[in-house]
């Protein structure tokens, strides 16, 4: 079947091009209608996103994060994330030939789910690829504790995560600091016990030398072998950016010392922290595994935003040590949308749209994405955050709506830039495949 007949890509042509009616004036938003054509037929490599298993193991998954956003405490999402959002019904349409309109009653989200479970038990194990198909996704990097039914390479890369690692003392006093954290901190406790398993530890090892080569480096060498392309942090949902280098002698002493006490020093017990980062950086730098990090205002109403500002983490971009770990900045640091842009200039970072993609309306995120594009394009990644958000959102509408989403924006960035003769058609083209797939298989070496 030929691109231009296919039925997803024609109905993507079809929606960005109801973009391109209007002639081109001042201010004009409109996208060009032979880019828009040309950005519907790329398939793209999703950076980010958390998608569930097929059936049947789908009903009974927990592994699409290692912290669970949807058991805090409520808080109020944006536009873009309510159940009410107009998107919602293509998606449903689309995905699940459902013809609700947002927001759903009780009965309305009955016949969804039914709808769902039509297509799942069609699809069986090949549901999770069906939903990348129905979204023009080639592959998916699955942000995920561990990988299943349906969520396995080629089509799904896997993104484990290693927050707990920097964590091995009583972590009693750090979750009472707010209800989220509260829920947080046990999560990371029991991941830790998992990885202590997974490389034959009953218990943590006395000295910080022996928690390095009998935890931390086994932990990151079984993962890259397990087929892990690169490593995530969460860190932005536990404490705030900001890693001293501290030496490996005062980390050692402070470990040594502290544990088996209860409600550790905080100051102490953050500055080991800060060399456990920098130290997993490193090693992530070795194994050619780039160092995923969440920066934007994240989930839920206890999230530190001042503490996820992006230029405190400009230090460790500064540091030779860790020029050889690649560092990609999920989410696009929102609000700091401007400050994630200047760090590009470091040959380590790059960021990606995931979340933005979802939450941010295309024609507000197309103008830093236009200014991003204008200064560093081989650093931007696309990237959707799908993740099972609620009963109307689930990871699979949440995919559709932000690849539309993304691909609408790119188009009036590109477009922009065509009309003020900043790029020719040539250059609009390779412009959109490097952002849509280019960039990552550069990075990910795919």
């Amino acid at each position: 079947m030929s691109p231009s007949r296919h039925p997803i890509i024609a109905t993507l042509t079809l929606l960005l091009a109801t973009f391109a009616q209007a002639p081109a004036q001042s201010g004009d938003l409109s996208i060009d209608p032979t880019l828009a054509a040309q950005i519907a037929t790329i398939p793209a490599i999703d950076n980010h996103a958390h998608p569930t298993l097929s059936p049947p193991a789908y009903a009974t998954d927990r592994n699409f994060d290692a912290l669970p956003v949807d058991n805090m405490e409520p808080y109020t999402d944006p536009v873009g994330m309510r159940p009410d959002l107009a998107k919602l019904h293509d998606a449903w349409q689309t995905l699940f030939h459902f013809n609700g309109q947002p927001p759903l009653d009780a009965a309305g989200l009955t016949q969804l789910e039914a709808a769902r479970e039509s297509i799942r038990t069609k699809q069986g194990t090949n549901y999770s690829a069906y939903i990348l198909d129905k979204s023009n996704i080639a592959t998916m990097l699955a942000n995920r504790v561990a990988m299943g039914v349906g969520v396995q390479s080629p089509r799904f890369r896997w993104v484990p995560y290693v927050d707990t690692l920097l964590f091995p003392l009583d972590n009693s006093a750090l979750a009472a600091a707010t209800p989220d954290r509260k829920q947080f901190f046990p999560l990371e406790d029991a991941l830790r016990k998992k990885y202590l398993q997974q490389v034959g530890l009953k218990a943590l090892p006395p000295t910080l030398d022996a928690y390095l080569k009998q935890l931390v480096i086994p932990l990151l060498e079984q993962q890259k072998a397990n087929g892990a392309v690169a490593e995530k942090f969460e860190i932005a949902y536990l404490r705030s950016f900001g890693f001293d280098d501290v030496p490996q002698p005062e980390a050692a002493r402070i470990y040594a010392t502290l544990l088996h006490r209860p409600h550790p020093n905080e100051a102490q017990y953050k500055r080991l922290q800060d060399f456990l980062f920098r130290y997993i950086a490193a090693e992530c730098g070795r194994l050619n595994l780039p160092v995923h990090l969440h920066t934007t205002a994240g989930g839920g109403g206890y999230f530190s935003i001042a503490g996820d500002n992006p230029l405190l983490l400009e230090p460790l971009f500064n540091d030779p040590r860790l020029r050889h770990t690649n560092f990609v900045l999920l989410h696009g640091g929102w609000p700091f949308v401007h400050e994630i842009g200047a760090l590009l200039q470091k040959p380590n970072v790059y960021l990606d749209l995931s979340q933005q993609s979802l939450m941010i309306s295309p024609r507000t995120m197309s103008a830093w994405l236009r200014e991003w594009l204008e200064l560093y394009p081989e650093k931007i990644l696309y990237a959707t955050d799908a993740y099972p958000y609620s009963s109307s959102m689930g990871w699979e509408e949440a995919a559709w709506i932000a690849n539309r989403n993304l691909r609408e924006s790119l188009g009036i960035a590109l477009t922009g830039m065509l009309r003020d003769n900043e790029i020719t058609d040539t250059r609009a083209t390779e412009l959109a495949n490097m952002l849509l797939h280019q960039n990552a298989e550069s990075l990910y070496k795919f």
